[in-house]
């Protein structure tokens, strides 16, 4: 069923079987459209000169917004695709966007997907791993800012440009000519503005007939997991998405919503983004720099009031950093609901943000191999608690025991094991055959990688990542089995356990947590007593409890597990080598192929030989300097 914009109720899916029925109208007749290109076409007839976009450049107070409808994002993104074929790209050529959060950004997402395929890239990478992504996509064309916008993301240009020999053209976002820009002989440079303003806006002069299995886009993903891998999507995946997220929220109406996700990100592009827009939300860019911009989150509920906003998506870190933002005397009794997703929702932060706001929080769960969902809670219902709601209509989704690419059996209700899926949003594959060996279950089930279980009406529970099992001793822990008690303790804000090198465990658990403001706040000690007494299997009870000020986070806001591992090896490796009074400068970082990786460097003539016996139990390779 197309969505018009007369629509206001929409289904609710409150049950399996109401998705199963939901499933007899055929996929195609329920959702028309099979690419991104038409989507935004649908949404320009629909609401033509209402607000499409609203961008605060600060987000400071009362900032006056630059704004764009409908009908002018229709043909911008009509003229980003005829500048681009003009510039020889065609549908299987690659066009890298590494760009921030502005209008520009939107143009070029969805007008590189009608000429090319779109790679959008986080621009916070170091120049190697941009340099990388690049080259495994060939990129043809790279759409970047000037220099006069941002130094930073420039630095980063002038070192890439140098080192992908398939780019041919430089689109600049800038507000000087580009005439005078240093790039090598054999690198065309526009204007992006000025470039996509002397094109036709109303038609495609490719005469393009883009087919739904038409890959649209690259996204680099594995954040916090290790080096980025390329997933490749199509346009009827994220067409389904968008429709489909249109479609079962309708009956919340159309209204204006803040986005702080970066639009390099699947969630910030699809759901929040070309899924918003096809709904007839008017979307406010919270910044260039969305949730990084030292103005989004102190001034939130101002902006929240001030748009009238009835609901926004986020992840988990910035609802508990919201949680500690005083409202003041900003009326945001317009606020129902929030979506939350990329990892999982603390119980008690949901609830005490529930409570404190008069909202509904729905976690959902997906990544981007699904082009952002394969679960969701109903529609104005919450799921039970801890579960992130049922799959979607019209995909396959069983909780499986395999070994590496076979699958051994379906596990019963209530049984954990890996998460598989497949269904019409799962993604093309990776560009590495490397990557995609270890993907695929029986060559037609998606390796989610994540550990969870199914209830008697299909929720979901997840308890965790297959790949974040912490092995003490050849006995597997779930990092689940003590993130979740911890975050239950009133005075934690959030929780995680890693795994810590140990020479005779070869791991043991350690968790980092982060505290409420409190008068009288609880000591690393007491909440290791407290999981004593919360948590029932004693292998994993964690070794030690370390409370820090904040988590290092990607630039999704995920919490960077990496980081913290690195952190737990630099503190055992400190100990071992303070018991034998060794003097040194050491840091710790993650090798594909060596693992947990020590970088010593001795002081005041201290000997190596001995600092090799301190630490040559622990499963840390060593390089000394």
């Amino acid at each position: 069923m197309s969505i018009t914009p007369n629509q206001t109720s929409g289904p609710m899916l409150q049950s399996l079987a109401e998705i199963q029925a939901y499933e007899k109208v055929p996929l195609s007749q329920r959702y028309p459209w099979e690419n991104t290109f038409d989507l935004i076409r649908q949404a320009a007839r629909l609401y033509q000169h209402d607000a499409a976009i609203e961008f605060l450049p600060t987000a400071a107070l009362d900032e006056e917004s630059v704004t764009v409808s409908f009908t002018e994002l229709s043909e911008r993104v009509h003229q980003t695709a005829n500048l681009l074929h003009s510039l020889d790209v065609k549908s299987t050529d690659t066009v890298t966007l590494l760009l921030p959060n502005l209008p520009e950004t939107h143009f070029a997402l969805w007008g590189g997907q009608a000429a090319g395929i779109v790679s959008p890239i986080n621009p916070l990478l170091e120049p190697e791993h941009i340099v990388e992504i690049m080259n495994a996509t060939k990129a043809k064309v790279l759409v970047s800012l000037g220099q006069d916008l941002s130094e930073e993301i420039w630095e980063k240009v002038v070192q890439v440009i140098e080192r992908v020999p398939t780019l041919e053209t430089l689109l600049l976002i800038s507000k000087k000519p580009t005439n005078s820009v240093p790039v090598p002989a054999d690198i065309l440079v526009h204007n992006f503005g000025e470039a996509i303003a002397r094109q036709p806006n109303d038609h495609l002069i490719s005469g393009r007939t883009i087919q739904g299995d038409d890959i649209s886009s690259y996204f680099h993903t594995g954040g916090t997991t290790g080096r980025p891998k390329v997933a490749r999507l199509t346009h009827s995946n994220i067409a389904f998405i968008a429709q489909l997220n249109a479609d079962t929220t309708s009956s919340k109406g159309r209204f204006t919503t803040l986005n702080g996700l970066p639009l390099f990100h699947i969630f910030g592009t699809v759901v929040a983004g070309i899924g918003s827009l096809l709904a007839g939300r008017t979307i406010v860019i919270m910044t260039p720099s969305g949730f990084r911009s030292p103005n989004v989150l102190p001034n939130w509920w101002h902006h929240v009031a001030r748009y009238r906003v009835k609901g926004f998506a986020t992840v988990p870190t910035i609802l508990g950093v919201l949680l500690q933002i005083p409202v003041g005397d900003n009326d945001i009794s317009c606020l129902t609901d929030i979506g939350c997703g990329a990892s999982i929702l603390p119980v008690g932060l949901k609830a005490a943000f529930e409570q404190k706001f008069n909202v509904t929080i729905s976690n959902g769960y997906g990544m981007t191999e699904s082009s952002c969902l394969l679960a969701r809670p109903p529609t104005d219902m919450q799921a039970p608690e801890g579960s992130v709601g049922r799959r979607l209509p019209y995909m396959e989704m069983q909780i499986a025991e395999v070994d590496g690419n076979r699958l051994i059996r379906t596990c019963n209700t209530g049984e954990v094991g890996i998460v598989l899926a497949r269904g019409p949003h799962i993604f093309s594959g990776y560009l590495s055959e490397e990557d995609n060996a270890k993907a695929w279950v029986d060559n037609t089930w998606f390796n989610t990688g994540d550990m969870g279980y199914l209830d008697g009406d299909g929720n979901l529970f997840l308890t965790g990542r297959a790949k974040d099992l912490i092995i003490r001793g050849g006995h597997n822990i779930d990092p689940a089995l003590i993130e979740e008690p911890l975050s239950r303790h009133p005075a934690v804000a959030m929780a995680v356990a890693v795994g810590q090198p140990d020479a005779y465990a070869g791991e043991v658990p350690v968790a980092y947590v982060t505290l409420y403001p409190s008068e009288n706040p609880p000591t690393e000690e007491q909440l290791i007593d407290y999981c004593r007494d919360q948590i029932s299997e004693r292998a994993a009870i964690p070794k030690r409890i370390e409370i820090i000020d904040e988590f290092p986070l990607t630039a999704v806001a995920k919490v960077f597990k990496p980081a913290l591992r690195n952190r737990a090896t630099e503190y055992v490796i400190g100990q071992a080598l303070a018991d034998k009074s060794i003097a040194a400068k050491f840091s710790a970082h993650f090798d594909a192929s060596l693992g947990q990786v020590a970088k010593v460097q001795l002081q005041q003539n201290s000997s190596k030989t001995a600092a090799e016996e301190a630490l040559e139990n622990l499963p840390v390779a060593l390089e000394f300097d």
